[in-house]
């Protein structure tokens, strides 16, 4: 700079809000310091977007300077990166004022949410992005072109003042726009390399709506004539190396003497220098989903996800009105391998604030039960680089949130469509949607549309709650279903035999999520669910039913409170069962306790908390089957003689059994075992008498305790065994 542009150069202090935010800036240690491109990368695409809606007005306005765009050039000799723009540019009086003496009104509450614990990265909603540059340099240089003003040049080495100076001898004069230069820290060199920078655009500005360009600088190998000395030298040099060696000179007889001489040649290294365009890939999500391709969509998906498949399912909108954004959805093929684990990811939406990235770990974005959906969302409304903190607060995300979800379903059911591609989708995340049952009340409805069960009239095939509907008998009044550890586990069930009898439809619900879905899935279509393993299944009676029901009632009476007496407390009571047909007896477990499956998940929890287990396991009811010989036989027996110990001892089988056909497990297999060992005994006709080495048999210690068997004795236990 020449003497006279020296004189113009004027000092000015730092607002007193940005010198605190400068030293803070410049004395803490952030891990995170590449935030710092973003954010100028950012302010160049707001100067873009500025100088491109003045020309909408004035047409001169872009006459200086007609192409828009971005540069970064690396210069690892002067340790400086530089940031250039062809934008709106700034006038002498808008350095003086944005880059120094007013400060932003976010300036003071940035500094308290960074002193509260908060990310260095946020810095760009505070509207304080350029001081970001201080993470990396411990100077900066901003020389900036307005169409209105002459070039300017602002200085800082952060030191509590700037200096601004006119820049117009300057022999290198921008045509419009502003550049940023960088005078890089030692320790963050790294920012000087090529393959960095390329990184850092690619993560955070690829979608950047004006050409991010870098100047590279490679070698590259080049033949180059050598000089008529330097070859003359050549020679002699070969010639003394002959002499020295006494080697025999052999002249090649050049056939073509007349022909011109051959130039010699050497391979030299020089060193090129070229423009790069770095963010190649468009935004497609701004584009109308008809212009775009599938080619188009599997090649944005595959970048997006690293996916080596194709996606299974896209769904590509934009919401227009009081709220602006863009999007688009991809459902996978295959489910990810660590869908459930804890520490994984908790979405795969990545968050764009007017095509600059912001972050991919949204958690406030996509519910959890929605985590394997993978996409984009480009915001006009957000502020860039919003924190953490204020999402959660954020209306605006939440609408976002609502619709996103929205559009999932919507594409769930354009994929249930196609019954191969949706028996896939089920197959990978089927638990995904009965999660989003149980957590999203709001979408219940709609998730419940896309569950599908194996049923007693589907066959190998699975069908939906709107099919079995449709399929419902008349007068039915519910929808039945029967939870189990497996499909072969619960349709030889004995809860099923009065409901297949009457030629109703049982879904079975095998995962162990749909324990957890159906408590909160109450009813479908106004029908409610009715388990069958469950008090509450009450079934259509004709008055000629209902009367000997009363009658069986008051026949047995005796039998269920003998029962009960025998049983205590492991059943809290004991009735005539509507739901049995072939069967003894069940155990069934209260409405709104745990069934006998729900049961049977909670013990295999490894982290199970006992007291709860406690709190919610179910009293059980012995239902019993009037019809059934074995319980016809007891009753007979009972009203034959009241004090029969074999009674006692059956009732116990009887209950055990009923145990296990019911889903429960044995509190006390070696007992139940001891009891199976009796009847194969006597079908066997061993007695006690004749087997002397099992006297003392801990298992046959109760038999003692029955009575002499006469033959139909002998037969009845037969015929339970």
């Amino acid at each position: 700079m020449s003497a006279d542009d020296s004189k113009q150069s004027e000092t000015f202090l730092f607002n007193a809000d940005i010198a605190q935010l400068m030293s803070l800036i410049i004395n803490t240690f952030y891990s995170n310091k590449e935030v710092f491109l973003r954010e100028l990368i950012s302010n160049a695409s707001d100067a873009l977007d500025k100088i491109r809606y003045e020309s909408l007005t004035d047409k001169e306005a872009l006459s200086s300077e007609p192409e828009l765009k971005i540069s970064l050039i690396p210069d690892k000799e002067s340790n400086t990166l530089t940031i250039q723009d062809t934008g709106i540019g700034m006038t002498k009086n808008d350095m003086v004022n944005n880059l120094g003496t007013i400060a932003k009104s976010g300036t003071k509450a940035f500094m308290e949410a960074i002193q509260a614990g908060a990310d260095v990265s946020m810095i760009g909603q505070f509207g304080v992005g350029f001081y970001s540059a201080y993470l990396v340099a411990d100077k900066v240089t901003v020389i900036s072109k307005h169409n209105d003003d002459t070039q300017h040049r602002w200085e800082s080495e952060a030191s509590g003042s700037f200096t601004v100076s006119d820049d117009s001898a300057n022999p290198e004069q921008l045509t419009r726009g502003t550049k940023i230069v960088l005078h890089l820290k030692e320790d963050q060199r790294e920012f000087l390399e090529e393959k960095r920078l390329e990184d850092l655009v690619t993560k955070h500005s690829q979608f950047i709506g004006f050409p991010i360009s870098l100047y590279k600088t490679k070698e590259v190998e080049k033949e180059v004539e050598v000089e008529d000395e330097e070859a003359d030298k050549d020679k002699d040099k070969e010639a003394g190396d002959d002499e020295d060696g006494d080697k025999p000179k052999i002249e090649e007889v050049d056939e073509d003497a007349d022909a011109e001489p051959k130039k010699k040649t050497k391979t030299v290294k020089e060193v090129q220098h070229e423009w790069e365009l770095l963010n190649k890939q468009k935004p497609i999500w701004t584009r109308k989903a008809e212009d775009v391709t599938k080619e188009e969509y599997v090649a944005f998906y595959k970048g997006l996800s690293n996916d080596w498949e194709e996606h299974l399912a896209v769904k590509h909108f934009s919401v227009e009105g009081h709220l602006e954004f863009k999007s688009i959805l991809f459902t996978p093929k295959r489910a990810p391998m660590d869908q459930f684990e804890p520490k994984k990811k908790k979405n795969n939406i990545k968050l764009y604030v007017r095509r600059v990235f912001i972050m991919d770990n949204c958690e406030e974005l996509i519910p959890e039960y929605l985590s394997f959906v993978k996409g984009v969302v480009d915001s006009e409304d957000l502020p860039l680089n919003i924190s953490r903190e204020s999402l959660q607060q954020n209306k605006i995300l939440k609408v976002i949130r609502k619709n996103l979800v929205k559009k999932c379903i919507e594409m769930f059911n354009e994929i249930a469509d196609n019954k191969d591609d949706y028996k896939k989708f089920y197959e990978a995340f089927s638990k995904n949607i009965k999660l989003g049952i149980h957590e999203d009340s709001n979408n219940r409805k709609k998730l419940a549309d896309l569950l599908r069960y194996h049923s007693t009239k589907s066959g190998d095939e699975t069908t939906s709650l709107k099919e079995y509907v449709e399929r419902m008998k008349t007068g039915q009044k519910s929808i039945y279903y029967i939870t189990g550890e497996s499909k072969e586990a619960v349709e030889n069930s004995p809860f099923l035999e009065k409901l297949k009898k009457k030629g109703f439809e049982v879904l079975y619900m095998t995962d162990p999520i749909d324990e957890y879905a159906v408590q909160q899935l109450k009813d479908y279509d106004d029908m409610k669910l009715v388990s069958a393993t469950k008090e509450g299944l009450e079934l259509e009676m004709t008055e000629e039913e209902k009367k000997a029901k009363e009658e069986e009632k008051a026949t047995y009476e005796g039998l269920c409170k003998k029962i009960k007496e025998i049983l205590g407390d492991k059943v809290e009571k004991v009735v005539l069962s509507d739901r049995v047909v072939s069967s003894p007896c069940v155990l069934v477990t209260g409405e709104f306790g745990w069934s006998a499956n729900m049961e049977r998940i909670m013990k295999a929890q490894a982290l199970r908390d006992n007291s709860m287990t406690a709190f919610m396991v179910s009293k059980k009811t012995m239902e019993i089957n009037p019809k059934h010989p074995i319980v016809k036989e007891l009753r007979n027996k009972l009203e034959a003689d009241a004090s029969d110990k074999t009674v006692k001892d059956l009732v116990w089988l009887m209950f055990e059994t009923s145990l296990l056909t019911s889903g429960f497990s044995l509190p006390d297999p070696t007992v139940f075992a001891g009891r199976i060992h009796k009847l194969i005994k006597l079908g066997l006709s061993i007695y006690d008498d004749d087997d002397g080495d099992d006297a003392g048999d801990d298992a046959d210690a109760d038999d003692d305790d029955l009575p002499p068997l006469e033959d139909e004795e002998a037969s009845f236990l037969e015929e339970v065994d």
